[in-house]
């Protein structure tokens, strides 16, 4: 892979790469019961990342199918696609675009970027590591990377919950993202 040299790190010479999909899990882990966290995660998505000649520069675009949800059950999956939470017919994507990196440290690059669920937008503050880049057996070049963040679902109007009779709620408020992948050049 064509890179070069900045800061500390080995990155990619600037252009544009894709998410590769067999690479890349896009998940997600929420409080269940107030006991027990529940992991789940998205399958249709695609993306783009453009590393500028200043990293600091970049930007990236993500857009996830939510009909794609699994969290390995039916019936929960058969609700969080339904109105009380992603209303998938109504609202059939999510998207992330960044709005600037804002800071770099270690290797770890912080980001700002509008995240919309239902037609409603929010800033949310990513942490983006960067993992390296390489040539794989094939001779495809690719460069991976390591994003987490947490979100409060009901700034987005995902407010359904229930309460429980012990104290607290079904579903936690919190919702962490945490996506692992690769991307090559386009």
């Amino acid at each position: 892979m064509s890179t070069r040299t900045w800061e500390d790190l080995r990155i990619p010479t600037p252009g544009t790469f894709a998410l590769d999909v067999a690479h890349t899990q896009v998940g997600f882990m929420a409080k269940h019961m107030m006991v027990s966290k529940v992991r789940g995660g998205f399958s249709d998505f695609s993306g783009t990342v453009t590393i500028a000649e200043n990293p600091l520069d970049s930007s990236a675009e993500v857009t996830i199918k939510t009909e794609s949800i699994s969290t390995g059950g039916a019936d929960r999956d058969g609700h969080l696609r339904s109105e009380d939470f992603l209303a998938v017919e109504k609202f059939p994507e999510i998207t992330f675009r960044t709005t600037r990196v804002v800071g770099y440290s270690g290797g770890e690059f912080t980001v700002l970027g509008d995240l919309t669920i239902r037609d409603v937008t929010k800033q949310v503050e990513l942490t983006v590591e960067y993992g390296g880049a390489g040539t794989n057996p094939w001779g495809r070049e690719v460069w991976g990377f390591s994003i987490t963040t947490e979100i409060d679902r009901e700034d987005f109007g995902l407010t359904w919950n229930q309460a429980l009779e012990t104290g607290g709620v079904l579903v936690g408020k919190k919702v962490k993202i945490e996506i692992e992948g690769e991307a090559n050049p386009v």
